[in-house]
């Protein structure tokens, strides 16, 4: 009878994937992927391209927020630098595409030592407040910087053209987005796996146990917030490519909400738990505009003319729904799921 899944080495305990049916479905998942710009309508790929930019902007929270266990409200602080990043450089200087992601994820990171430094001594809501006032703050440089970022009048940006590919179409810049939510996703998962990944877990958990240990609390908190930052920036500036305009207006604070929603919903610490919940989070207003539109014409209308505030309530109500009764999120209820298939008909 089969009692349960040990690990028996140490290559097991970190193996990326442990599981030859995760390997098939990933295969099967990423096949799916590659194909589904020739099946699905502009519409339908323009939530896959939100789908795919939240993902890598999620991923970059989650190894903030989900790993290290740092609470971050200026997730679109972030966000907003990496796309102001990319527009200036590609935009107003015409440097090559490369060089404008690579300052897309290098200028947040240097931004991140501005407000990582001075939060390392802070934790919970003071850190929270810390990081949500960064945001303001970088909107407001933003606006006063006329001379570099246009001000209020934002700035244009065309899809790239990396190393003689064209990505201007929707299908094209679909691909663009999935390598660069892939490299994402592995990164964020061999991170997890390595020994940075495990003082940040540490850190999560008990930041007294970390140091007595002998984990530099500050040093891996900053690395925390660099990285996180670098692929936030990248998933901004992705996200301003999408626009085709940046501005200020572009990101509002409901980005930082929803990428918290995100790891709640998803299961914190879980890139997995990412993935899940950016799917779940995106689609929910869309799906609940299309159910209330099938009873009333008049609710479609209000769902399209107030989308902004009718998303923040759905937020806040899976919010409240997922920390009530799942806690650990989608993942965690997978695992339910999994485990009572497994041990059927015994409880454990």
């Amino acid at each position: 009878m089969r009692t349960g899944d040990y690990k028996q080495s140490y290559g097991e305990l970190v193996a990326l994937i442990d599981s030859p049916p995760v390997w098939l479905w990933s295969a099967v998942l990423l096949l799916a992927l590659i194909a589904a710009p020739f099946v699905l309508n502009s519409y339908a790929l323009s939530f896959l391209m939100i789908i795919l930019i939240t993902v890598t902007g999620a991923l970059g929270l989650n190894i903030l927020t989900g790993y290290t266990g740092l609470i971050s409200l200026g997730h679109v602080g972030f966000l907003v630098t990496g796309a102001y990043a990319y527009a200036v450089l590609v935009s107003r200087y015409h440097m090559p595409p490369l060089i404008g992601f690579l300052g897309a994820g290098v200028v947040p990171a240097l931004a991140s030592l501005i407000v990582g430094a001075p939060s390392l001594r802070l934790k919970g809501l003071y850190l929270a407040i810390t990081t949500l006032a960064f945001s303001f703050i970088i909107n407001t440089v933003i606006l006063e910087m006329r001379w570099l970022t246009n001000g209020a009048r934002g700035i244009q940006v065309q899809r790239p053209e990396i190393l003689g590919i064209s990505f201007d179409g929707d299908a094209a810049f679909t691909y663009l987005c999935l390598g660069i939510a892939g490299l994402t996703l592995f990164a964020t998962l061999n991170i997890r796996r390595s020994r940075v990944g495990r003082a940040f877990v540490a850190i999560r958990d008990n930041d007294t146990a970390a140091r007595v240990m002998g984990i530099n609390l500050h040093a891996y908190k900053l690395f925390a917030f660099i990285t996180s930052a670098f692929i936030t920036g990248i998933a901004g500036a992705l996200y301003g490519i999408y626009l085709s305009f940046v501005s200020v207006e572009g990101f509002p604070f409901l980005l930082s909400i929803e990428a918290l929603a995100i790891l709640i919903v998803g299961g914190l610490g879980s890139a997995l738990g990412a993935v899940l919940g950016t799917i779940l989070i995106v689609l929910l207003p869309e799906v609940t505009r299309i159910v209330f539109s099938l009873f009333s014409a008049q609710m479609d209308a209000t769902f399209t003319t107030g989308a902004q505030e009718l998303k923040s309530m759905l937020y806040g109500l899976v919010i409240i729904l997922f920390l009530r009764f799942q806690p650990r999120g989608l993942v965690g209820a997978w695992h339910d799921i999994r485990r009572t298939w497994v041990h059927w008909p015994l409880r454990y």
